[in-house]
């Protein structure tokens, strides 16, 4: 095994141990020109790089990079392209070899070529439904995934909780086909992603539903439209709401918080921690 494959490995397995002992924070960093909330705004590999550090000193444990935008109506990117992207800041993150870096991507030729550049964790919101090789990819390359429990059309009739352990139930089947273990996986609810704006708080509601599993449980809620619509809120003033919507999800569970306001989030949870370390 390779030098960069141990670094990886190592990586991988001491963030998803810390998982199970604590609450991570997610930083987001979107080097695409239209991402619904902090699109363009690092655009630029130097600014991105800067972000990251920045995040980093204000308590993120992860960094999660995005090259395509996810939000609804978004012109879809084609892999070469967003490759690109993430690949023009990835050897600049990955040079610090305690970074851990995850590659928020549905497409497996971008999953190996992020992981070959030193990611640690491949972020797919189609729980990969969408590439059918991204199995394979994760397992290939040693690396962790996030399966987000996305239908990609919304359905207001049916039995959310029954859905959301099917959909888990096919995703650990697919994984252990193609040889990803266990434990290299962690779940996401998809908050925002093929459902109605109830169900949106439904899931988090019911994150007992993944518990079952006893995997790490992502959480990705910040700034979202739900929180808009409820508290009739612009993009960039829900940070009440996504502070109030994150800590809710940590009592319920929830282990990793993907976050675009790392330092508020950060305080939240110090002191969240220290409430129930005085009980």
């Amino acid at each position: 095994m390779d030098a960069g494959r141990i670094r990886r490995a190592a990586l991988r397995d001491s963030i998803l141990e810390q998982a199970s002992k604590r609450v991570l924070l997610m930083g987001i960093l979107n080097v695409t020109p239209d991402s619904f909330s902090d699109g363009g705004a690092f655009f630029d590999s130097a600014a991105a790089i800067a972000q990251a550090q920045r995040m980093e000193t204000e308590g993120a444990d992860i960094l999660d990079i995005g090259g395509e935008s996810t939000r609804p109506g978004a012109a879809p990117v084609s892999a070469e392209d967003e490759a690109q992207r993430v690949l023009s800041v990835l050897p600049g993150l990955c040079a610090d070899a305690s970074r851990v870096v995850s590659v928020d991507t549905y497409k497996a030729s971008v999953a190996r070529k992020a992981a070959g550049a030193g990611a640690v964790i491949i972020n797919d919101v189609w729980g990969m439904t969408r590439d059918t090789d991204m199995a394979h990819a994760v397992a290939d390359t040693e690396s962790a995934v996030v399966v987000t429990y996305n239908r990609g059309k919304a359905d207001p009739d049916l039995n959310l909780v029954d859905d959301t352990r099917a959909f888990f139930d096919r995703a650990f089947t697919v994984t252990q086909a193609a040889g990803v273990p266990r434990e290299h996986v962690i779940l996401d609810p998809g908050v925002g992603f093929g459902k109605t704006w109830e169900q949106n708080f439904a899931v988090l509601a019911r994150l007992d539903v993944l518990l079952d599993y006893g995997a790490p449980i992502l959480i990705g809620v910040s700034r979202k439209s739900f929180i808009g619509k409820l508290l009739d809120r612009d993009v960039d003033d829900r940070l009440t709401g996504s502070l109030a919507a994150g800590l809710a999800s940590v009592l319920r569970g929830a282990s990793i918080v993907r976050v675009h306001d790392v330092g508020a989030h950060a305080d939240a949870l110090k002191m969240w921690k220290a409430i129930g370390e005085a009980g």
